[in-house]
């Protein structure tokens, strides 16, 4: 006997309900819906090639990250010189020079020149562990001399970590932007595509993501002489940094500033844009780890009523007095800010620095207008797909097709719904999964109506051919939409951009098809069955 008990009915009720609501129209009167917080404001999102927005084409600056390369080598060469157990165990260097895109060194003791050796070998990565190739190669020259020379090898392993660092860093500073589902790819060894939907103003996209926000906190150099700077000769550990465009104004336009760096953002736990308690001026304020604290502490304390420089991509920032140890692990980054400039630069602190520099290339900004053609041409074609379903459905399989036709409508709406649900973005591609689930949403309906005239025309009873028609159909249509979602998963995982638009679409429309073709149709026809108890039925 067809059956279908009462919970059932409850859950999909229930679920249909909510479908309904989630895909209520934007063009309705939102305070409508005020006793539902929340549900008005749900909207399924438009992609780059509907709502229009901005697409960016960034490169890689190979040369400044072989320099940070270089500098960071440097660093380690310094530090694995010094003893692990004391002054004793220190390896005596001089000469250490960073010319020609190398690291050479003088051993002082020739007598410890292995030991250094050993130690920078220890210290130099692989750059393939199954090949044996090193980052970089040690060579020993005039028996007291270590020449460090980058190989191809390690450079392109620092490339193709730098760009995939480089990409997760700028998904996180464009998601921190409210936007929704942008693209952030690849595109060959040193280049990566943007595109940000419905954000319409690149320069703010640009200003954002093109800066390397590399925040470096150092000391000022107060034994420099003016007239030598001013000579371009500067003491030894010492560099000359030019401040920011807008900062020290009416002030000298550079600072001196000692080449070791106190603390650097990598220690920054949370970066967030704030107000400056006297002034009342935009200012960022950042907060550091447990260890960068310490440092801060430790360096604030030992240099109290000196100036210390807050050093951001190269251009000096600010360059205040230390007036008392900053004991708190927080600090105050003050400029010619704007509330904009301010919330940006603490976007770009708190998902971290890019560890290369990235140049636009291109930039191209993609108008509403050529989406609007899109969604008009795409609704047109929904509606001519549907009307041809609903009248073929009606024509071949009378009430049943009825059915059919109003799961149909369901289909539809939880589509919607569930795109909303989810924050799904919707491109050109999606609306062609769209439209292709319309016509295929019925083929499940179609197989167990076919199903049902075969019980029919064996002898079988109305209510047994029905029963039937459901049981032995949903085996079939459950192994062929498990095949299209398998495939449509494939192609989410593989795919990007548009691609996996369509896929979401189109999984999302396959599982609700099956839903509505075979649960809500069975429901209305078990209810009928029950109350009519026809003799015969016309299928």
């Amino acid at each position: 006997m067809l059956d279908f008990p009462r919970w059932k009915t409850i859950g999909i009720s229930i679920i249909l309900l909510l479908g309904i609501l989630f895909s209520i129209p934007s063009f309705l009167p939102s305070k409508t819906f005020e006793s539902l917080p929340g549900i008005a404001q749900i909207k399924v999102n438009l992609g780059l090639d509907l709502a229009g927005g901005s697409h960016l084409l960034l490169e890689a600056d190979v040369a400044d990250l072989q320099k940070t390369q270089l500098a960071n080598m440097e660093k380690t060469v310094r530090t694995a010189m010094r003893g692990e157990r004391g002054p004793d165990d220190d390896i005596g260097i001089g000469e250490l020079s960073t010319a020609g895109g190398k690291i050479s060194f003088l051993v002082r003791d020739q007598t410890q020149l292995d030991a250094a050796r050993d130690r920078l070998f220890n210290e130099t990565g692989g750059a393939g562990i199954s090949t044996g190739q090193r980052d970089w190669q040690i060579d020993v020259i005039d028996t007291t001399r270590i020449v460090m020379t980058p190989t191809a090898a390690g450079q392109t392993e620092a490339i193709k970590n730098a760009m995939d660092t480089a990409r997760e860093i700028i998904d996180k500073r464009v998601n921190a932007l409210g936007t929704r589902e942008p693209t952030i790819i690849r595109q060959g060894d040193d280049r990566i595509v943007v595109q940000v939907p419905g954000l319409q103003d690149p320069q703010q996209l640009k200003d954002l993501i093109g800066k390397t926000a590399r925040l470096e906190f150092r000391m000022v150099d107060a034994n420099a002489d003016p007239a030598e700077v001013a000579a371009g000769r500067v003491p030894v550990g010492s560099e000359i940094v030019p401040y920011a465009e807008g900062a020290n104004a009416g002030g000298a336009p550079y600072e001196v500033l000692r080449r070791q760096v106190m603390i650097s953002g990598e220690q920054l736990l949370d970066a967030k844009q704030g107000y400056d308690g006297q002034s009342g001026q935009p200012v960022v304020n950042i907060r550091f780890d447990s260890g960068g604290s310490a440092t801060f502490a430790k360096v604030t304390a030992q240099n109290v009523g000196k100036r210390f420089a807050m050093v951001l991509d190269g251009r000096v920032l600010s360059a205040p007095s230390i007036n008392e140890p900053i004991l708190g692990g927080s600090a105050q980054i003050s400029g010619s800010f704007t509330v904009a400039t301010a919330n940006n630069l603490a976007i770009s602190l708190r998902s971290g620095a890019l560890p290369v520099k990235m140049t636009v290339v291109e930039e191209r900004t993609v108008t509403p207008e050529l989406g609007a053609d899109s969604i008009r041409k795409g609704i047109i074609a929904g509606i001519v797909a549907t009307v041809s379903v609903l009248t073929l459905m009606v024509l071949v399989y009378g009430r049943f097709g009825v059915y059919a036709n109003v799961a149909l409508f369901f289909n539809i709406f939880l589509i919607i719904a569930i795109m909303a649900a989810f924050n799904a973005t919707l491109t050109l591609p999606g609306i062609a999964g769209f439209v292709l689930t319309i016509g295929a949403a019925v083929d499940a309906n179609v197989l167990i109506n076919e199903r049902i005239r075969e019980e029919l025309h064996r002898g079988r009873r109305v209510f047994q051919a029905v029963e039937l028609g459901y049981s032995e159909a949903s085996r079939a249509i459950f192994d062929a939409n498990v095949t299209n979602v398998i495939a449509a998963s494939l192609m989410f995982w593989f795919g990007s951009g548009p691609i996996k638009g369509f896929a979401v679409v189109l999984t999302i429309g396959i599982v609700t098809s099956v839903f509505t073709a075979v649960t809500v149709t069975r429901l209305f026809a078990s209810r009928w069955l029950h109350k009519t108890r026809p003799a015969s039925i016309n299928i």
